[in-house]
């Protein structure tokens, strides 16, 4: 039986797709689950209709995702923070921070999309590389600081 597919099915296919697949298959799961529908020609057309406009936005999103990684590539993240009389730092810098700071300079970053081996305990610079969505990667320089007094740490 052809089906089309209303979300991704794992092992199966994406939304929109149409598919062949064993009558008993679609009847007593895909239907009742609401996972997909019976093909006919008015459906179809809908379908193609619908995996167009997901195409194209992917596209522009992917394009957007692009002139971002394009503007953060060699980016300078300062951060300045207190430390101890010894050099350490009294908090550690991490992806969190990081991506807070990101985001205060205009840029929509999660700190999931940051990759730091290890947390920064100490001042310097460190080259941090970030994973956007459909794979793009950057790289931009966390310049970690001592902050002065009238400044808190961000």
């Amino acid at each position: 039986m052809k089906v089309i597919l209303l979300q991704d099915i794992k092992n199966l296919g994406k939304a929109y797709e149409i598919k062949e697949v064993a009558d008993g298959y679609a009847i007593n799961f895909l239907f009742p689950k609401k996972l997909a529908k019976k093909a006919d020609k008015k459906l179809i057309q809908w379908a193609v209709q619908k995996q167009k406009e997901k195409e194209e936005k992917a596209a522009k999103e992917l394009e957007n995702y692009a002139k971002m990684c394009n503007q953060l590539d060699g980016l300078e993240v300062n951060i300045a923070m207190k430390k101890g009389k010894k050099g350490q730092l009294f908090e550690k810098v991490n992806a969190a921070k990081i991506a807070s700071k990101l985001q205060l300079m205009g840029y929509h970053i999660e700190k999931e999309q940051i990759q730091l081996d290890q947390d920064i305990k100490e001042i310097g610079e460190y080259e941090v590389k970030l994973v956007l969505k459909h794979g793009l990667e950057c790289r931009i320089t966390v310049i970690v600081s001592e902050a002065d007094g009238s400044e808190k740490s961000s």
